[in-house]
């Protein structure tokens, strides 16, 4: 083996030097030290590797001359990588707001129901007098309401009622029960009017309305109660909105 000890390789004439020909290998020692700081390299395309760079380097992306694109398959978010997605600062992508109500949906009672409490749990119908619900819509079983999507929910309930021949009615009208773990329900909202009786039949109406911040759909539900002092009329009808409820989703959660 040849042995050539230089301090220094200056081209005799112009400002190229080449070292061996092509297919030629040069090793370097381990413990050398190649410092091209006051230089430029160039190196062949598809040359440096994954591999090849520490993975402790801090390389500043100032440095880098990136061209091309970067595929989604290149990132390392969760959540689905579609043209409808954006990448959120927590590395995760979400859907963005489209803005407006994605969600609007009315349910009343159909029939009279003559009662002095009880829950609404037959006799309703989704409203489809002029009326077309926004979204998915909400689902109903046994007067038990499922919301459709995760989000904050103005809630809004109506009652209407008669009495007729029972006297006074000192109280009358309707609550908003919810649930958060689809068993137990607490009154989350109540609304109550009276009247003497001064002939028959006489009618009453009551309203009563929340928001629901539902963060899950299987877990947090409502339902609807009504009650009175006497027996009384809770007026239902297919045609129009009487006794009804009204569920539109405000945001997210």
């Amino acid at each position: 083996m040849s042995e050539v000890k230089v301090n220094k390789i200056s081209p005799r004439s112009g400002t190229d030097v080449t070292l061996g020909d092509s297919g030629d290998t040069f090793t370097l020692p381990t413990g050398v030290t190649l410092d091209t700081s006051n230089s430029t390299v160039t190196l062949p395309d598809g040359t440096v590797t994954n591999a090849k760079v520490n993975a402790s380097a801090a390389i500043d992306y100032s440095k880098l001359n990136l061209t091309g694109n970067i595929a989604l398959t290149d990132l390392s978010a969760t959540g689905t990588k579609d043209a409808t997605t954006f990448l959120r600062g927590d590395n995760t992508f979400g859907v963005p707001p489209l803005g407006g109500i994605t969600e609007a949906d009315q349910w009343r009672l159909t029939a009279n129901l003559t009662t002095t409490g009880l829950d609404i749990t037959s006799n309703l119908e989704r409203n489809d007098t002029s009326f077309a619900y926004i979204g998915t819509g909400m689902t109903e079983s046994s007067g038990v309401f499922t919301f459709p999507s995760t989000g904050i929910y103005f809630i809004d309930f109506n009652t209407v009622a008669y009495g007729s021949g029972v006297g006074d009615v000192r109280y009358a009208g309707g609550n908003i029960k919810i649930t958060t773990n689809n068993s137990s329900y607490s009154d989350i909202a109540e609304s109550y009017n009276g009247c003497n009786s001064h002939g028959s039949p006489y009618y009453f109406s009551t309203n009563s309305k929340i928001f629901f911040d539902v963060t899950d759909t299987s877990t947090h539900k409502v339902k609807f109660f009504v009650s009175a002092s006497a027996s009384v009329v809770f007026n239902g009808n297919t045609d129009s909105n009487r006794t009804c409820m009204t569920f539109i989703r405000l945001g997210d959660t």
